[in-house]
């Protein structure tokens, strides 16, 4: 564990860290991490709008993105530069966008629709199509808006969580070929609620510029500690194999789900 926190601005009281190569910062609540990454995220993309470029993000779904977004709505809605910006999403659930579990539609009702960002700068995974034509449908899309690196989409920034189970995205457990897929999305069949999703690969993901996942709460501690110890079964928990190969990967954790790391 070695700190660098003394050379890196504190938001919102957080600490840092480098740990087996991730990048770690940690603050005493959610609201707390929430805040410190909507500023980083609208000075990101407020940034690349002065040199004119786009800047692609991919959102994932959750409690803490939740709170993310509505940061970023009633702090940063009308100071941030959203034309500039290319919205996608990490993964899906195969329902409706107005079912209380589609991401897109958590998204839309707290962040989208109270920000002025293009409607043609959102790109929706249509949860409510036939799951493998969706897949196929949405990495043409993803394909035909990102750059590419070595052949594979480069999405700029991608925002993850992680479940109880060390999942993220909808990469579960024992899902060996998800992680092996050279595909740009997979349909997924959730392990217990058998419910059909679709997620962006970790071929794809890990060839982002940046990632960060947002982490919270006593329930993650224990599976934190694993991964960032590099244990005999951190290998299990998909979130293990996430790790940019072009750029940074950044965990952003609260107190309790940092438990056992401070």
């Amino acid at each position: 564990m070695i700190p660098f926190s003394e050379s890196l601005p504190r938001f919102g009281g957080g600490k840092g860290w480098v740990i087996m190569k991730r990048k770690v910062k940690i603050f005493r609540t959610p609201h707390d991490l929430a805040g410190y990454f909507a500023k980083v995220l609208s000075t990101r993309i407020n940034r690349a709008a002065k040199k004119e470029e786009l800047i692609n993000i991919a959102l994932s779904g959750g409690s803490t993105p939740k709170i993310l977004f509505s940061i970023l709505a009633e702090k940063y809605g009308r100071s941030t530069s959203w034309n500039y910006v290319h919205i996608f999403w990490v993964d899906e659930r195969c329902v409706p966008p107005d079912d209380p579990e589609s991401n897109f539609g958590m998204t839309e009702k707290i962040l989208l629709s109270k920000i002025e960002i293009p409607s043609g700068n959102v790109f929706r995974i249509i949860g409510e199509d036939d799951p493998s034509k969706e897949a196929l449908r949405y990495s043409a899309v993803i394909e035909r808006y990102t750059r590419s690196k070595k052949n594979i989409p480069v999405f700029d920034i991608v925002i993850l969580g992680m479940g109880d189970d060390g999942h993220t995205a909808s990469i579960f457990p024992g899902d060996k070929r998800l992680l092996a897929s050279e595909k740009i999305c997979e349909t997924v069949v959730h392990p217990f609620s058998n419910q059909k999703r679709v997620t962006v690969t970790v071929k794809v993901i890990n060839n982002s510029k940046e990632i960060y996942f947002l982490v919270t709460g006593i329930k993650k501690s224990e599976i934190v500690n694993e991964i960032f110890r590099n244990s005999s079964v951190s290998g299990m928990f998909p979130a293990a194999h996430i790790k940019s190969i072009n750029g940074t990967t950044t965990w952003l954790l609260d107190n309790e789900a940092a438990k056992f790391i401070l």
